[in-house]
């Protein structure tokens, strides 16, 4: 199992952007110097605590910092973006990075984005599916561009000019793309299974029950033998909130009160899906009433916490439960105390997951 990083990210407000983009892009490097293989990046244009609005302008931020990483967006909004724009930046991240680049794509989840965009109201799955056939057509396609959709047309038609570079777009480091992850939070989705079918890998959300979490993998196999493809174990990266300390105190202190960031995490979340009128996705049992659904039943369901060893028994418990998957991404949260969250990291890299990898290799 490799590990990897994930991001929103989630600070409370009155914090100081300026320190949290610091803090965010520590994060990263410091993922990069303890081996983590993926680090991926939120976006989110109208929301102080998920504050990076563009995850390919951070993700360059940190490209000549990081040396092995491999840096993804997570995800880039298509509906809230001209495709044009995307594939033209992706294109030139992708060669900033010489192929450290994964292509996390989505349709968006912030209802105030999609008001203040003007999709609230739109398909935006349809607008996600129009965008990324574009910006792959764009990739893949010679100028001039013919390109009719029901939102977006593209064309360099009338300004070609080829012997001088006019009109033609630029195309990414890796051919004829980068690999397209996306996110995936609810049970039994359905499009995951048409996103499979495409070639494209899951990222299982971090506050999705374990039972839940468990259901995307057949929907994956499904997807993959629908398109003629192979469904490898190795291609799910699956998304955790962890917290380690070198004792189980200070562990229990910092990410399971509700006053602390990881509280603060999904008490935001649980505030904005009572607003949206649903908590479903958060119930181990849907029959479970609505009320008992608080931030500290997240809390004791959702985040692994503990010493080394506690959380490589608990990362073992989950992996039981939802089968094996290829990569464990490490969700950041907000570093109330930094010293905590940085020696976090470090455990477990260096103390978790060789752990956790022994004792796979045992069983096989």
């Amino acid at each position: 199992m490799k590990l990897g990083f994930f991001t929103m990210p989630m600070h409370p407000p009155g914090r100081n952007l300026t320190e949290t983009l610091k803090e965010d892009r520590e994060a990263v490097v410091l993922a990069d110097r303890l081996g983590f293989a993926e680090a991926f990046i939120g976006e989110h244009s109208t929301d102080v605590c998920e504050s990076i609005p563009s995850c390919l302008t951070f993700i360059a931020s940190v490209a000549f910092q990081t040396q092995q990483i491999r840096l993804g967006s997570g995800t880039v909004n298509l509906p809230n973006n001209h495709p044009v724009q995307v594939a033209a930046n992706v294109a030139m991240l992708d060669h900033m990075l010489e192929g450290r680049f994964i292509f996390g794509i989505g349709p968006g989840g912030l209802r105030s984005d999609m008001e203040a965009l003007g999709n609230l109201d739109r398909d935006r799955n349809a607008m996600f599916v129009e965008a990324i056939d574009h910006i792959i057509a764009l990739w893949t396609t010679d100028a001039p561009y013919r390109l009719k959709g029901r939102f977006w047309d593209v064309s360099t038609e009338r300004t070609l000019i080829p012997e001088v570079g006019q009109g033609v777009m630029i195309r990414p480091y890796q051919q004829p793309h980068p690999p397209i992850v996306v996110t995936v939070v609810v049970p039994h989705s359905k499009g995951l299974i048409a996103a499979a079918r495409r070639g494209w890998q899951p990222i299982t959300a971090n506050f999705l029950q374990p039972k839940w979490a468990a259901t995307h993998w057949p929907m994956y196999q499904q997807g993959c033998e629908l398109g003629g493809l192979p469904a490898r174990r190795s291609d799910w990266r699956v998304c955790k909130s962890i917290f380690v300390a070198d004792d189980e105190g200070t562990a229990q202190r910092y990410a399971k009160s509700v006053d602390g960031p990881y509280g603060f995490y999904f008490w935001n979340l649980l505030t904005k899906r009572r607003s949206a009128g649903s908590t479903d996705i958060f119930k181990h049992d849907l029959s479970l009433p609505d009320d008992a659904v608080t931030t500290q039943y997240m809390l004791d369901r959702l985040v692994i916490a503990g010493t080394p060893q506690s959380v490589a028994e608990q990362i073992l418990a989950f992996r039981d439960t939802i089968s094996d998957f290829g990569t464990l991404l490490y969700c950041g949260h907000d570093w109330a105390e930094p010293k905590l969250a940085r020696r976090s990291m470090e455990l477990m890299a260096e103390k978790v997951m060789p752990a956790v990898n022994a004792a796979i290799a045992r069983e096989r």
